[in-house]
């Protein structure tokens, strides 16, 4: 299956940046194969890094718009039928419920760290007809992070790219903890505001 992906992936790269956004538009793809291979393909000259970033960026976007879609037009009914095609299950929607139910809107951010959490947290956002806006901007500043470093990443292993993901996984709680002490500080200051 892993084989297939690349094959499409490696399809993308003739739309060069535009390849970036559309291959990430389809949930089924995973970033962590998109990104660092983007990566590589700038370690080979044939991309900007920057151009990469942003591309995977809004890739990175274009693909949560679509499950946010889901669920504002299709409600929950839909979203447990079709749902499967985008790798979510009924336990992922539950779960991002009960997340979007104690956090709001902010969940379309801080949503996009948590394992379980990150694919499905957009159908609830589109469930609660959050501002689509809003939604963006949160969903952007949130993947703008993570999809630099993965194509640093494969800018850096170069021909090894495919390591990526391994050294990324590793290093990823210390990328969390300021995420972990920014959840603290909102779910802090949103009490204190109840209480006021």
């Amino acid at each position: 299956m892993e084989a297939l992906i690349l094959e499409m992936i490696e399809a993308f790269k003739g739309l060069s940046y535009f390849g970036i956004m559309l291959a990430l538009t389809f949930e089924f793809v995973p970033a962590e194969l998109v990104l660092p291979l983007a990566g590589f393909w700038v370690y080979e000259g044939d991309m900007n890094l920057y151009g990469a970033i942003i591309a995977g960026s809004i890739g990175g976007v274009l693909g949560p718009l679509t499950l946010y879609a889901l669920g504002r037009y299709g409600g929950r009914p839909v979203v447990l039928k079709f749902g499967k095609y985008f790798l979510v299950k009924e336990e992922h929607i539950d779960k991002a419920d009960v997340f979007f139910a104690k956090y709001g809107g902010a969940v379309a951010f801080l949503g996009r760290f948590i394992p379980g959490v990150r694919t499905a947290i957009s159908i609830p956002c589109g469930m609660a007809k959050m501002n689509i806006w809003k939604f963006i901007i949160y969903t952007y500043v949130a993947m703008l992070p993570v999809t630099a470093i993965y194509v640093y990443l494969g800018y850096a292993l170069g021909p090894q790219w495919e390591r990526a993901g391994a050294i990324f996984a590793q290093y990823a709680n210390y990328l969390l903890i300021p995420i972990a002490l920014f959840l603290i500080w909102f779910v802090f200051t949103r009490l204190r505001k109840r209480k006021i």
